[in-house]
């Protein structure tokens, strides 16, 4: 089914419960049957005075060529009405070590030094990355470039909002399923403390229904 979505641009679900079909046959179903853009493109550029690495958790079914970006003749996906996208990625701050495998030194050109923290201000050194997005319309066939630099407002995890709690609970419970090297000390009991801070409103018992889930898994024992 994923393979013949990713071909189709299309959409699919697994349905197992009343609760999930009244999810993507009613709350869900305007955003796949109404295209409001067409082969989106997500990038990020991030700013190598603020950030030394990072690692984008997810979509790699969903990786381009950073040539493509550019490349109108390229497919990407469909955004339909009321959807939004989630991307998490995780940085290491510059300044900081790298943790890398050892390999042998470089023979022929020098070793690239740390890339250390901006020791004055200058217009974009505040800035930790670019968020760049390419999208047609429905109709359309020349995509349109929009740019978003994004800056640090310092806010700790106590003052991220529930959304933003909740997809680092769903991000992490995803590394623990796969058994991701990624992972460090991440439990299930961390994850249910992140969904359960996250859990908001909760207006149609989805997140609660997540919860759930961790639980099940938790009681299954470590993988």
């Amino acid at each position: 089914m994923q393979s013949r979505t990713d071909k189709g641009n299309g959409n699919y679900a697994y349905i197992d419960t009343e609760n999930e079909a009244r999810k993507v046959l009613v709350e869900q179903m305007q955003g796949t049957l109404v295209t409001i853009a067409k082969d989106v493109k997500i990038q990020i550029e991030f700013n190598p005075a603020r950030v030394a690495a990072y690692r984008l958790l997810g979509y790699e079914n969903r990786m381009l060529r950073a040539e493509d970006f550019n490349d109108d003749t390229k497919d990407a996906g469909e955004i339909g009405a009321g959807h939004t996208v989630t991307a998490l990625y995780e940085l290491v701050p510059a300044g900081m070590s790298v943790p890398t495998p050892p390999v042998d030194p470089l023979k022929y050109q020098p070793a690239q030094p740390a890339t250390a923290a901006p020791e004055e201000s200058t217009p974009m050194s505040d800035e930790v990355f670019t968020l760049k997005i390419r999208y047609k319309q429905p109709d359309g066939d020349v995509s349109t470039k929009q740019e978003f630099p994004t800056r640090d407002d310092g806010l700790h995890y106590a003052q991220a909002d529930a959304d933003y709690k909740f997809a680092a609970a769903a991000a992490g419970f995803g590394l623990l399923l796969r058994g991701s090297e990624y992972k460090g000390s991440l439990t299930h009991d961390a994850v249910l403390e992140l969904a359960e801070d996250g859990q908001g409103a909760d207006r149609f018992g989805y997140r609660q229904e997540f919860i759930h889930l961790v639980q099940k898994a938790k009681s299954l024992g470590p993988r």
